[in-house]
């Protein structure tokens, strides 16, 4: 497999069909109900189609984190993200298996996204969408130096705009 990130414990790598039933796993759970809001395996499908897609159009998509010490298994994602008609790029995150929250996974892999992200795009200026009501997000993006944007242009769904820094 090819990363194209590293951290200290982490691996950053584009998703791959292998990554199918741990990332159905997290949709159709109520931990993702913030962060996706999908309720049927089709949209669950079609959510990780779009994953895979976005990479093969654009070249870029968030990418799956693997721990440097468990083999291959994805347990997130966290990357650039910015399909047409969105304002500016997104850093996205998620963590798909309950068992690696907390452990400050999911802030070492935006981190290392983030600067992954501004080397091989040159993107100086990122963003985070994070709906309403998602407190872990909110903490994540503030403890990253993120900064709520009230002035952006918001997408479609209205989440909140939080700024990361140059």
């Amino acid at each position: 497999m090819t990363y194209l990130a590293e951290s200290e414990r982490l691996f950053l790598r584009p998703a791959s069909p292998t990554d199918w039933p741990v990332f159905r796993n997290y949709a159709l759970s109520e931990r993702a109900e913030l962060s996706m809001g999908v309720d049927t395996e089709t949209a669950a499908w079609q959510g990780f189609a779009h994953l895979i897609g976005h990479y093969v159009i654009r070249g870029f998509a968030p990418l799956a984190i693997v721990l440097r010490e468990g083999g291959d298994r994805a347990i997130g994602m966290a990357g650039p993200y910015f399909p047409a008609g969105w304002p500016e790029p997104e850093l996205g995150w998620q963590i798909w298996d309950g068992q690696f929250e907390g452990k400050g996974y999911a802030y070492e892999a935006v981190l290392t996204a983030r600067r992954w992200s501004a080397e091989a795009f040159g993107w100086k200026c990122m963003v985070s969408y994070i709906k309403e009501g998602n407190e872990r997000s909110v903490l994540l993006a503030e403890r990253l130096g993120c900064i709520r944007d009230e002035a952006a242009e918001r997408r479609a769904d209205d989440s909140p705009v939080w700024r990361h820094p140059e």
